[in-house]
């Protein structure tokens, strides 16, 4: 009896080391998968479960200015930062949503226009003031007269991602 109680404890050890083993191995495989694929900045994020950029919109259209939910969705950058990469836009359906990284912890490169993007972090509703309007369009290149023609708040699509993998 004791030989048979020896032997399921040892065949329980192996078949759950194997499993593990088979676990590790699947991860592995999607980090260079991912790797193959993507620049990855920020937080480590996976492509898996990421909404459209309609699907995003959507979620944004059922949101007040305050409001503040989890996301991960893939678009195309509009645009980024010309001076450090410290921001993108990327469209959400037919709007714009303003990108930021969560405590400035990475950049995006500046030559990143155009290109897919994977992203995770808050999604959140806000009114932008003139004055960080005029900034952005300043960072942007905008002219003086294009900055100057900047006259009212704008309530904005924003997110802070913790995570990003632009397609390479």
């Amino acid at each position: 009896m004791k030989n048979i109680i020896k032997l399921c404890v040892i065949a329980l050890l192996v078949f759950s080391a194997c499993k593990k083993n088979k676990v590790e191995n699947s991860e592995k495989q999607k980090v260079q998968q991912i790797a193959m694929n993507f620049d990855a900045f920020g937080a480590e994020i996976t492509a898996e479960k990421a909404m459209s950029s309609d699907e995003m919109l959507a979620k944004f259209s059922n949101m007040k200015v305050g409001d503040t939910i989890n996301a991960k969705f893939t678009s195309k950058i509009n645009e980024v930062c010309t001076k450090k990469g410290c921001w993108m836009k990327l469209p959400v359906g037919a709007e714009e949503t303003m990108v930021r990284f969560k405590d400035y912890g990475f950049f995006m490169p500046l030559d990143a226009k155009d290109r897919e993007v994977v992203l995770e972090g808050k999604a959140f509703v806000q009114e932008t003031s003139v004055e960080d309007l005029q900034h952005y369009a300043e960072d942007a290149g905008k002219t003086k007269e294009e900055i100057a023609m900047i006259t009212a708040p704008k309530k904005e699509f924003a997110f802070e991602a913790k995570g990003v993998l632009l397609k390479k």
